[in-house]
């Protein structure tokens, strides 16, 4: 049987997960491995109100099929009041519900690609995007972040790398894994980059409620750019809920092109019609309550942040700066510091999986505490 190569991937355990799995199966049952590395909120202790996050689910309306391509106009309300919690206008003609933040990157992938056309994204990012790109035939186009006291996106190499392909960029605010903002001038400089080349610019904001220390940071939408952009986001992170899937586009830009962007987004997701009609009822509900688990995120990784810089302080290991999201990068003093910290029952996450280069680590700020504390004691301590 011949398979797509769109499939074609490396399927094998990469060598620090056959790693992990043989040190798993070699150690006693009352002696597990400390994971610094856990980033579904739903294991990690937080507490859910679970009969309060239940209930939207039984709105008997949810039993009338009412089709709508971009969603329900109350799911797509329920959105433009988080944005207005913001003091931003997000008009509903201009949002399009999605299942997952995924699907909504592939139907922007489909909505400005043909085969082989080209998408810019950010390295260091999350390995996510290789994969729906090769699934919607998309080239895929690294331009680096650099750091110096911060990260910092580089300009002139992202220029550089714009081809007659380019369709788009795409940026994280914050970025995963290194927690960067995108600052004022450089949304001022991506807008004038995508305007002058004819580009769309796709913002994930979906670690947005999520600054270090807590406060307000600033939505793409907050402004209308010169370029046609596209922010997407959902409650996988917003409300802290990824197993309730829901996520959104809204498009912003100049008016003829956002219009004509959102008569194709709505064609390509009435050919997919894949948000259910409980969760849309819901959404409004979850979105309100986002605060109560926002408020326990944004604790942990203030108590994880100051453990992780005490215990850090006059070691070799160091944390890069970071402004926002779930993760934290360290610089790691050796090339054998992560399979050292695996002998010693701890696991971290090899910077190279996010594109960062070799001597990097990356762990998430999620993680309990007391699992934290130890982790970093064994590893520090030796």
């Amino acid at each position: 049987m011949k398979f797509s190569a769109r499939t074609a991937w490396e399927l094998e355990e990469n060598e620090f997960a056959r790693t992990v799995r043989q040190i798993r199966e070699t150690r006693a049952a009352d002696q597990p491995l400390l994971d610094l590395t856990v980033s579904n909120p739903t294991t990690c202790g937080f507490t859910y109100d679970a009969e309060s996050l239940l209930a939207p689910l039984a709105d008997p309306q949810a039993l009338i099929y009412e089709p709508d391509a971009l969603g329900m106009p109350r799911g797509r309300e329920a959105v433009a009041a988080y944005y207005a919690e913001q003091g931003i206008t997000a008009p509903i003609a201009n949002i399009c519900l999605t299942t997952s933040t995924s699907e909504a990157y592939s139907f922007l992938f489909r909505l400005l690609c043909d085969p082989g056309d080209e998408v810019l994204v950010a390295r260091p990012s999350y390995p996510l995007f290789d994969f729906i790109a090769k699934l919607d035939h998309v080239t895929l186009v690294e331009y680096p972040l650099l750091y110096s006291e911060g990260w910092h996106i580089d300009f002139a190499a992202l220029e550089a790398s714009i081809t007659p392909r380019t369709r788009a960029i795409v940026v994280v605010h914050p970025n995963n894994p290194s927690g960067n903002f995108v600052s004022a001038a450089e949304r001022l400089a991506l807008d004038a980059l995508c305007a002058r080349h004819n580009l769309a610019l796709l913002v994930d904001e979906v670690f947005l409620d999520y600054a270090w220390p807590p406060h307000q940071a600033t939505s793409f939408a907050a402004t209308t750019p010169q370029a046609l952009t596209f922010i997407l986001s959902g409650l996988s992170k917003v409300c802290a809920l990824p197993q309730m899937k829901i996520s959104w586009i809204v498009a912003t830009g100049p008016t003829d092109l956002v219009h004509a962007a959102m008569q194709r987004v709505e064609v390509i997701a009435d050919t997919f019609l894949s948000v259910n009609a409980p969760m849309q009822f819901a959404l409004s509900a979850w979105l309100r309550m986002r605060h109560a688990l926002q408020s326990q995120i944004q604790l942990r990784c203030a108590e994880n942040l100051a453990t992780l810089d005490r215990l850090t302080a006059g070691t070799e290991v160091t944390r890069l700066h970071g402004e926002g999201g779930w993760t934290a990068v360290l610089r790691v003093p050796r090339e054998t510091f992560l399979h050292d910290a695996l002998e010693r029952g701890v696991i971290i996450q090899p910077g190279e999986f996010y594109g960062l280069p070799p001597g990097r680590a990356v762990v998430s700020l999620l993680t309990p505490p007391s699992i934290w504390l130890q982790g970093f004691t064994r590893i520090l301590n030796p």
